[in-house]
């Protein structure tokens, strides 16, 4: 694995997607923040808040390809995907859940596989139970995500923060994606950020070991 060290965060991905000499594969490379919330009963993983600044529906799908990939690494069999937008409707006036839809279609259809993976949903009906069953949205992931995927880097990194910061979660962050993962976390994270980013790199590389018949 890698981890970042004092330089931003830039510096690093530059050379990790270089064509030439980096860390490439077929998937685009995409952060995913881990959050032990108090307030949640499980993880909360939040993709992607830190790499993919405005990424189209193509670059969705891998951001969602490679949370469900890290959340099985950390023994979530069969993850829960909510697909964020400002509200829980598909309307062409916010192309965030037009490009939702559109996943949540792809993973019906076997294009992205492993996990549960729907939407659009808003905040609130994503992870809340009441919320999803007031506005009468069913299915397996309202209410009770694993995953929020959110429509763009700025909305990922302010969810994200608010979670730590006025939440009290604890929170770990690892770019996948990439032949092996890539620890990275904010500047202002303590030690008990890094180890637990590391922890989660630590058993990503179990599995894309497993998956690659290593040892």
């Amino acid at each position: 694995m890698l981890m970042k060290g004092a330089l931003h965060t830039d510096e690093l991905l530059a050379e990790v997607v270089a064509s030439a000499t980096g860390l490439r594969t077929e998937r685009r490379v995409s952060h995913v923040f881990v959050l032990a919330v108090p307030a949640y009963g499980k993880l909360l993983f939040v993709t992607d808040a830190a790499v993919n600044i405005t990424p189209d529906l193509e670059a969705k799908a891998d951001i969602a390809r490679n949370a469900i990939d890290l959340c099985r690494a950390l023994g979530l069999e069969r993850p829960k995907v909510a697909v964020l937008s400002a509200v829980e409707t598909v309307t062409p006036k916010l192309p965030a859940t037009v490009d939702a839809a559109a996943l949540a279609k792809m993973a019906e259809r076997g294009q992205i596989e492993g996990g549960d993976v729907d939407g659009p949903f808003a905040f609130d009906n994503a992870i809340n139970p009441a919320a999803a069953l007031a506005k009468r949205i069913g299915g397996p992931v309202a209410g009770v995500a694993d995953v929020l995927l959110v429509p763009d880097l700025e909305a990922g990194n302010m969810l994200a923060k608010q979670l730590q910061y006025l939440g009290g979660a604890t929170m770990a962050g690892v770019v996948v994606g990439a032949t092996v993962p890539i620890v990275l976390t904010s500047r202002a994270d303590g030690a008990a950020a890094r180890l637990a980013s590391a922890a989660v790199a630590r058993l990503a590389v179990g599995m894309r070991l497993t998956r690659h018949g290593g040892g």
